[in-house]
């Protein structure tokens, strides 16, 4: 939408978010549907956070890195479900310049930082399957720490370029976003001033750390096979780990790669955001599952903390 230059109109100051427009009775429904996706994967994160924080045997790097992965998933889900559940009973559906801003921020720089803490652990199992002998003395508590703020920091470094750009971009109306959150891509369409420099920015910097984030995770676990398949013993916990791992990258990237990789012309508006529900909502809801069903470790110390808590409600 171009603005004459006699026109002169009044800056968007909020944003109405369509979501999934359907009856009031449908509406009820989808609340009460993703309501309990969203308590479920708050409770198998917490579940995981608290099982490594209060079980000694969990105090290891890898176990540390999933600890930090699974409060990420926490903070990612509570930047964009409770604002859709709250539009679900809404009339006006309306959310705030500001707010819009700061949920993509949020939203995004959470899932950069998935990224890197998936990254992170497969560098670790790389060191602890194809370097054993040399684990202990890389992978210091020094380095671990590093790694955690590095993990957490990156993408609110990465992503302050991106939403500052796209902040910046005129707003002149219409303000209806397709969407149930603050996608950058349907924001940038709303824009009443094309700037093809700043979505050339933003899209280079999605493909370049999608890209080189997946690669890394590819070869590090390639080579971690290759060095399983080569074991005398111990193939199975090993591969049970590994398994793990790319089950949830697999889900993380698979998603992500068909909205954001692929032509935008074979998507149209209401594949985009069942896509993007699936990893908003169904990826977090998955991960603590494959978690914590294929690691024996993580099951006993899940069994000890449910024990502790029927002993004290028995109390």
């Amino acid at each position: 939408m171009n603005v004459s230059s006699g026109e002169n109109p009044s800056p968007v100051s909020h944003f109405i978010l369509l979501g999934f427009p359907s009856s009031p009775e449908k509406q009820l429904l989808y609340f009460g549907l993703f309501s309990v996706a969203y308590m479920l994967t708050l409770m198998g994160n917490t579940a995981i956070v608290c099982a490594v924080r209060w079980d000694r045997r969990l105090h290891t790097p890898m176990y540390i890195f999933l600890g930090n992965f699974s409060l990420l998933e926490i903070c990612y889900v509570s930047t964009s479900i409770p604002n859709m559940l709250a539009n679900f009973l809404s009339t006006s559906k309306s959310i705030s310049f500001v707010s819009c801003f700061a949920q993509f921020y949020f939203f995004f720089s959470f899932g950069y930082n998935e990224g890197i803490f998936l990254c992170i652990m497969a560098f670790d199992r790389y060191l602890a399957i194809c370097r054993p002998l040399h684990y202990p003395r890389i992978m210091t508590r020094q380095l671990c720490t590093g790694l955690v703020i590095f993990g957490w920091s990156c993408g609110f470094i990465i992503l302050l370029t991106p939403v500052i750009l796209i902040s910046k971009l005129s707003y002149c109306g219409p303000n209806v976003l397709d969407h149930f959150m603050c996608d950058p891509v349907p924001l940038m369409m709303l824009s009443c001033s094309e700037d093809v420099i700043t979505q050339a920015i933003y899209s280079s910097f999605n493909f370049f750390f999608m890209i080189g984030t997946f690669v890394f995770i590819i070869c590090s676990y390639a080579l971690v096979l290759v060095a399983v398949v080569r074991m005398p013993s111990g193939k199975q916990k090993a591969f049970s780990t590994c398994a793990s791992h790319l089950a949830v990258v697999a889900l993380f990237y698979g998603s992500i790669f068909i909205m954001y990789i692929s032509p935008e012309s074979e998507h149209p508006v209401k594949m985009q955001k069942i896509i993007a529900l699936f990893y908003s909502v169904i990826t977090p809801l998955c991960n603590p599952l494959i978690y914590s069903l294929r690691n024996k470790e993580m099951k006993a110390a899940l069994r000890k903390i449910f024990r502790i808590e029927q002993g004290v409600h028995k109390i």
